[in-house]
């Protein structure tokens, strides 16, 4: 997952601090303050011209997409593996180092777990929920994926797939908190969630999983894998602020126009400030 660089004590990243359960004080944090000049769009299909400067109603679907790559900058910082040592069924379920999830490079610096979603510019109005349950499964004692993203109302299902003791420990702070011991016995757990945020969910027998959700109240959104890429389809012609949101490098913004059938590719850059 990391490249061997990354195998030494933590130095200068001030940013990063403590990897404990996820790391950090932000529990339960939401995307930050988008920033002013934070990425680089274009217009690949129509002139912007000739986009429309109002959406469709509510809850409509459309033709058009945004899509593009996000990638970091600059020195990567140096992390400490995790330490699973204090459970020795934990620990016999790796044979090599595990590198923690704050910060996930592709080998060109891709970016993963980069949360994007349409954050401006859509009608006023609901979307159904998907029928399909959303999951998060706790394997090798992480949480994988790191960062999942779901529609309000949709199924969330967490599933135990180590057979040893975890706890589901939800921070939500617009949706209820909730903490549930998950046994060896205990191989799934389901939730429900109405209120659009991001929150953070760890595991206080382990303190060093943690995982993020995002709560949207549409369906235009995606996560980057480490190919730090993302499309969101499906959008009807109008304008829009497309947000990046990462954990701990912050959040990013750019403004689109679409028309019926076009594209915007649109690229950010994420550093250590």
């Amino acid at each position: 997952m990391f490249s061997k660089n990354w195998i030494a004590p933590i130095t200068t990243l001030a940013l990063i601090g403590t990897l404990a359960c996820g790391g950090g004080s932000d529990d339960g944090a939401a995307p930050a303050k988008p920033a002013a000049d934070s990425s680089h769009a274009t217009e690949s299909s129509a002139p912007a011209t000739s986009a429309p400067t109002s959406n469709a109603a509510p809850g409509a679907m459309g033709s058009a997409s945004v899509s593009g790559s996000i990638r970091f900058e600059g020195d990567v910082p140096k992390l400490r593996p995790l330490k699973m040592d204090a459970d020795p069924g934990c620990a016999k379920k790796h044979s090599d180092e595990v590198m923690p999830e704050v910060l996930v490079l592709g080998d060109n610096s891709e970016l993963a777990n980069v949360y994007v979603r349409v954050s401006a510019g859509l009608a006023a109005g609901s979307y159904a929920a998907p029928t399909e349950a959303v999951t998060l499964d706790q394997d090798g004692c992480q949480y994988t994926p790191h960062v999942v993203a779901l529609v309000a109302g949709q199924k969330f299902k967490v599933l135990n797939s180590d057979g040893l003791l975890h706890n589901v420990h939800g921070l939500g702070k617009l949706n209820p908190t909730f903490n549930r011991a998950m046994p060896a016995a205990v191989k799934e757990a389901e939730y429900q969630f109405d209120k659009e945020e991001v929150f953070k969910i760890k595991c206080d027998v382990h303190p060093w999983m943690g995982a993020w959700v995002a709560v949207s109240s549409h369906p235009f959104f995606d996560v980057t894998e480490k190919d730090g890429q993302f499309e969101i389809a499906n959008l009807p012609a109008g304008d829009y602020t497309i947000e990046a949101w990462h954990e701990r490098l912050g959040t990013k913004s750019a403004q689109v126009s679409l028309a019926d059938g076009g594209n915007a590719q649109t690229d950010f850059v994420f550093a250590v400030n």
